[in-house]
């Protein structure tokens, strides 16, 4: 019985280990779930850094390309580069966790299983054997009990026999072989129980002591594993973010350094070199007194000059209510020749303009040296290819060529013209034919045609305001109008380039033409010529060569 309450314990133990080696395989996984959610945390944390870095990165061809120039945009950009590479950091603790921890634990769960599987498949069987064991001991057991009983009782009866005098000499020898016959079966029952006892009692005892200790050690090494395991891996869990700490902190010094590059002043001067607009302030405005009559006589001279007196009024007019820095700029599109912009930001435009046309111009030569040298290949080993096949290119880059080269003629001539125009001693453009010499100009002050630039920072050329194009007209038409007398030449000059007069009021010339100078350049950067008695205008004098006469000839 005491036997059997040891091996009912030992069964109720089985089950308590069965329950915590399964509880220990759960935390496994719960740990490796929460190591997984991480990683994913760590993945999107990352992309979402990444997308943040490439949302605010300049745009190419875009004005944020140009905001690159200030050292706080600069600064700006590296930070993202280094956001854009710290979040990377974070993708390598997101795959270090996977292969490191994730993929390791998910075959270890594996292997737990299986090894738990089979030391408590160890230990049912043991169990089964050694109840199965005592079970037969039982069994015989109860045998041997019977047997005892049965001798007993035909021993008995064999004796109440063998004393009746009336029972036959045959029953009482019936009685005693049945009696010995008894005996004999108790006795073999006793030998096979004794047997049974002796080999129970040495399973047992392997069982106890050798069997289940076995497989209980095997249980308990298992276990320490699993917790030795759990334990590397949270050491790892650590260590692979300490591993991205010193990129993480470059990273960090990195950003510092961008931001300790910033130069405010440094900005705020390309700020002030960027909007320049290369107008000269305007003079004092003189006081008009209107609280006397104007007197004009009806003479010739007091007609011409009413007529010069409403032309400087008209001119007057023109520049009163605000000034030309408070004045709006036409927020219409841009015109080719970027005549919209003051004259200063045109020529920067112009002249950058006609930079990216050279860089054009050198890309197209090459490429058509390189067309060239094909064709030469071709012509020495026609087994490579055929020369003619070579030609429609060269003849398309060729006119490419041409195009860009007349295009940047074109740029030229208003870089020449608004060069000319600048308030600025400046010398004029060299052009890439060599034709050009330098030159200056005298600063301006605001009198003769030369108020082509509009207060607002645009050119007379294609203007777009109305009240613009009325003032000019009547400005221009006041000069060129029928007058009474036709203005004398004081001298010649001769064009030194060619110019094409494409405002009103100015004057088309050919390269080497000879003309009459009938005003000299009063500081605007204008000359005035005529070329017969109805075609006379302005020229930019920078373009042309003036001979004065002292004495003065009559046209």
């Amino acid at each position: 019985m005491e036997t059997l309450v040891k091996v009912q314990q030992l069964k109720d133990q089985f089950e308590n280990l069965e329950k915590h080696t399964q509880w220990g395989i759960e935390f496994v996984e719960k740990y490796t779930k929460f190591v997984k959610e991480r990683s994913e945390i760590e993945l999107s944390y990352a992309k979402q850094i990444r997308n943040l870095s490439k949302k605010y990165q300049p745009k190419k061809n875009s004005k944020e390309e140009e905001e690159n120039k200030y050292s706080s945009c600069r600064a700006f950009l590296l930070t993202l580069n280094e956001l854009n590479d710290y979040a990377g950091q974070h993708e390598v603790i997101a795959e270090n966790l996977t292969s490191q921890i994730i993929a390791d634990l998910t075959r270890y769960i594996q292997e737990l299983k299986t090894e738990r599987k089979s030391h408590f498949h160890d230990g049912r069987k043991a169990q089964q054997h050694i109840e199965n064991s005592w079970k037969q001991l039982e069994s015989s057991k109860r045998r041997f009990e019977r047997d005892c009983k049965e001798a007993d009782r035909a021993q008995q009866y064999f004796e109440k026999m063998d004393a009746d005098i009336n029972v036959t000499k045959a029953d009482v020898e019936k009685a005693r072989q049945q009696a010995q016959m008894r005996h004999q079966m108790a006795a073999d029952s006793k030998n096979e129980y004794s047997a049974y006892l002796q080999k129970f009692n040495q399973e047992q005892n392997e069982h106890y002591y050798t069997h289940i200790p076995q497989i209980f050690q095997r249980i308990q090494e298992m276990e320490e594993r699993r917790i030795e395991k759990v334990g590397q891996c949270m050491r790892t869990f650590a260590e692979v973010d300490r591993q991205v700490l010193p990129i993480v902190g470059k990273c960090l010094d990195g950003m510092t350094k961008a931001a300790e590059s910033i130069e405010p002043k440094s900005d705020s001067k390309q700020v002030v070199e960027a909007y320049k607009s290369g107008f000269e302030p305007p003079g004092d405005v003189e006081f008009e007194d209107y609280g006397q009559a104007m007197k004009r006589t009806a003479s010739e001279s007091s007609l011409s000059n009413s007529r010069g007196d409403a032309k400087v009024e008209k001119s007057g007019n023109k520049s009163k209510g605000k000034l030309w820095p408070f004045m709006k700029k036409n927020k219409g599109s841009g015109s080719e020749d970027f005549s919209h912009l003051p004259p200063e930001q045109r020529r920067k435009k112009l002249q950058a303009k006609i930079d990216d046309l050279s860089k054009d111009i050198e890309k197209e030569m090459d490429k058509k040296d390189a067309l060239v040298k094909m064709k030469d290949v071709y012509v020495k080993n026609p087994n490579l290819g055929d020369p003619n096949s070579v030609d429609q290119r060269l003849a398309e880059t060729t006119q490419s060529i041409e195009k860009l080269q007349l295009e940047a003629q074109k740029f030229e001539g208003w870089l020449a013209e608004v060069e000319g125009r600048l308030p600025v001693k400046t010398e004029p453009p060299q052009r890439q034919s060599g034709l050009y010499e330098t030159q200056t100009n005298t600063p301006s002050t605001n009198n003769c045609a030369q108020d082509r630039e509009s207060p607002d920072g645009s050119y007379t050329e294609e203007q777009s305001a109305e009240t613009q194009v009325k003032a000019s007209t009547t400005e221009f038409d006041d000069e060129f109008d029928v007058e009474e007398e036709t203005m004398p030449a004081i001298g010649t000059c001769k064009a030194l380039y060619p110019f094409e007069g494409r405002n009103e009021g100015t004057i088309s010339v050919m390269e080497g033409e000879l003309l009459y100078v009938i005003e000299e350049d009063k500081g605007d950067g204008w000359t005035r010529v005529r070329r017969n008695e109805e075609e006379e205008g302005y020229v930019p004098t920078s373009y042309v060569e003036v001979f004065l006469d002292t004495n003065g000839k009559d046209s």
